[in-house]
């Protein structure tokens, strides 16, 4: 009996890791294709997060309205994340994985592009509806290009 126990969680834990790396894809296609209410889906309401300089926001709307005004004027971005590393503690989690942003505006002064790379690191919640970020922190490790490309 413990053997087949074993395997349910072995394969409920493989689960979950998948689920959790498939929240961090959603987040990015949400942000490449500026539907922002698909990101709202990724987080908790109560959500918490520390995206680079800014200070802490605090609740989905703040979270939302933060990366909508740090897109929305871009003409394109791509948003590539891999290494993922999930840890799985029953109804909790942690994920962990590095990210490349290409931001693109054809109009900005000094060139089209501008590259951010750094990694994410989140604290998760199981809920009815699935894994959802109850905190993110973005680590911002080395940027390329014209930084007026994401100035508005």
């Amino acid at each position: 009996m413990s053997a087949v126990r074993d395997v349910e969680n072995t394969l409920q834990e493989l689960l979950d890791e998948r689920a959790i790396v498939a929240l961090a894809l959603r987040y990015c296609k949400a942000l490449d294709t500026k539907d922002w209410p698909a990101l709202r889906t990724v987080f908790l309401d109560d959500a918490t997060a520390q995206l680079g300089q800014p200070p802490m926001l605090a609740g989905v709307d703040a979270i939302v309205t933060r990366i909508r005004e740090a897109l929305e004027h871009l003409d394109d971005s791509q948003h590539l994340v891999g290494n993922h590393e999930v840890l799985v503690d029953g109804d909790a989690a942690t994920h962990r994985c590095y990210l490349q942003a290409q931001h693109v505006r054809t109009a900005a002064a000094g060139g089209p592009n501008y590259i951010v790379a750094g990694r994410y690191e989140d604290r998760l919640t199981r809920t009815s509806q699935g894994w959802r970020i109850a905190h993110r922190t973005l680590t911002v490790m080395w940027t390329d290009g014209n930084v007026a490309v994401v100035r508005s």
